[in-house]
């Protein structure tokens, strides 16, 4: 299995031995780590890759890990589960509070650390399934297999992030803002203005919407873009 077909997993942690015992512990075939030591190293590390989940300790050199939670939880959904040596109960429901999907103190085991992991995945799966299929439009996001009236067609890894976004909020109009830092990963600084709008051209006519009864891609003019199904003339 690659490297782009592995969950990645961000672990932030400053205790070097206890950081590389976590990645030998995940390292497999379903699994590529990511390991940083500081808030700084981490958020580099978020920005410049799109992960799965993220193994966060409250206390880093540089920073709290609940501090770094709050501004995570501002923009993602992504799983985090938080690593502390406080075992308080207060600390805990804090953390969960914060938005935290799981919190484990140390010391732990590392096989029970794994088996929380995989449990956030099955639920992240659960709620966003992984195949797609309406109309003549077939998308199985796992395997990267798309395809329209039966015909198979190539989606970039940019495509594939909007169209998957657009899928799993019907009806819900997402802002331009949304959309662009979730298919840049946070990136969206340095996005040129009109490079969602590119995508957006290029989507529509991979799915060759012009040809069929039904437009999904909406427009909110000023505001984002739907999934949402439209009668044949009416497509904005």
């Amino acid at each position: 299995m690659d490297t782009h077909s592995k969950k990645k997993i961000l672990i932030v942690e400053d205790d070097r031995k206890l950081n590389n015992g976590i990645r030998l512990a995940l390292k497999g075939q379903e699994y590529h780590c990511l390991q940083c030591e500081s808030v700084t190293d981490g958020k580099a590390a978020l920005e410049q890759e799109k992960v799965d989940l993220i193994l966060l300790d409250i206390n880093l050199p540089d920073g709290n890990g609940m501090d770094w939670l709050v501004e995570i939880r501002q923009r993602s959904a992504l799983p985090v589960i938080l690593i502390s040596a406080n075992n308080m109960e207060m600390d805990i429901v804090t953390g969960l509070q914060l938005g935290a999907n799981d919190y484990i103190t140390k010391p732990f085991s590392l096989m029970v650390l794994r088996a929380r992991i995989e449990v956030q995945f099955r639920e992240t799966e659960a709620e966003s399934p992984e195949i797609f299929q309406t109309d003549n439009y077939y998308f199985d996001f796992r395997k990267m297999v798309f395809r329209v009236d039966d015909s198979p067609v190539e989606l970039s890894r940019t495509e594939q992030r909007l169209l998957r976004k657009l899928v799993e909020n019907p009806g819900a109009v997402l802002t331009r803002e949304i959309l662009t830092d979730e298919i840049w990963s946070g990136d969206s600084d340095f996005v040129e203005e009109h490079a969602l709008t590119v995508v957006i051209k290029r989507l529509r006519g991979k799915l060759r919407e012009s040809e069929h009864p039904a437009s999904y891609i909406k427009t909110v003019y000023g505001i984002g873009y739907a999934w949402e199904r439209q009668e044949k003339g009416k497509r904005t």
